[in-house]
């Protein structure tokens, strides 16, 4: 395994020096490594980083993120995606490029209120960020607990190759969908659902923790058996199509479908705030 050191820095600070490789929050200065945040330093072999402590979540391109349809015109909806820019979602997206204002009613798909996972399709900082729901597992979804963490603490929150999610999964018996954004939706039995809030409120809350892992799976009553499995990583899209049952249960609802019920949640609907709608 690889030897990470890890070290809390503010901006300007030198993390490091020599010949690695600057990934994420950190800015190369001749053979000097210097922090752009402040955050946890995570120094490999050959690699540096900076985990931030906080921050507001920043659009990036394929980022699949779950979102508050507030408002509409008569070609696009505006959707709530926990950042300082609103999320346009164009109506052919939905409908399709057949789409006539003057026939087709918005509101006949998604309407103010409705959360939806979405996919960032398009983002240049000079505009708002476009979304689209065409693809696997996006679209509106009707049912489930929904809270929110800093986006700066979703990294953690998913885990090496999944491996936090996966154990608060077992752990609860629910199904978790994180949105880079921040917001996350849990689907489960109620006492399941509480289970699961307690464990990402600890993520969130020690999210620099070394033992993160552990203290989470002592929280579930459950022990690793991570360190067997030989899983690839878990995207974020693929922790959505987790949420879909098969073809003869209910589903989550995608693009043109009608609405239908997540599993057998009898929870109420909430928003992006986790207020009762």
């Amino acid at each position: 395994m690889q030897d990470i050191r890890r070290k809390y820095v503010i901006p300007g600070e030198v993390v490091a020096r020599g010949n690695l490789r600057a990934e994420a929050n950190v800015i190369r200065r001749g053979d000097k490594i210097i922090s752009t945040r402040v955050g946890m330093a995570e120094i490999g072999h050959d690699v540096v980083r900076v985990v931030p402590l906080s921050g507001p979540y920043i659009p990036r391109i394929d980022d699949l993120v779950v979102g508050k349809v507030i408002d509409y015109s008569a070609f696009a909806w505006e959707v709530d995606i926990n950042s300082c820019f609103f999320g346009i979602l164009p109506a052919q997206s939905v409908f399709g490029r057949d789409y006539s204002p003057a026939r087709d009613s918005l509101t006949e798909k998604l309407a103010i209120g409705d959360i939806i996972a979405t996919k960032v399709i398009a983002f240049d900082r000079t505009r708002d960020p476009l979304l689209s729901i065409s693809g696997p597992g996006l679209g509106r979804i009707p049912r489930g607990q929904v809270i929110r963490i800093s986006p700066a603490k979703v990294p953690r929150l998913i885990g090496k190759k999944g491996s936090m999610i996966r154990a608060i999964e077992n752990g609860c018996g629910c199904r978790l969908l994180v949105g880079q954004n921040g917001v996350v939706v849990i689907v489960g039995s109620a006492e399941g659902m509480l289970k699961a809030v307690q464990a990402v409120n600890l993520v969130e809350e020690e999210a620099h923790s070394v033992d993160l892992l552990e203290k989470v799976e002592k929280l579930m009553g459950t022990t690793s058996s991570l360190k067997e499995e030989s899983k690839s990583s878990i995207s974020p899209s693929q922790i959505k199509d987790e949420l879909e049952p098969d073809e003869s249960s209910t589903s989550v609802a995608k693009p043109n479908d009608s609405i239908k019920s997540i599993g057998t949640s009898t929870l109420p609907d909430t928003d992006v705030y986790g207020n009762q709608t």
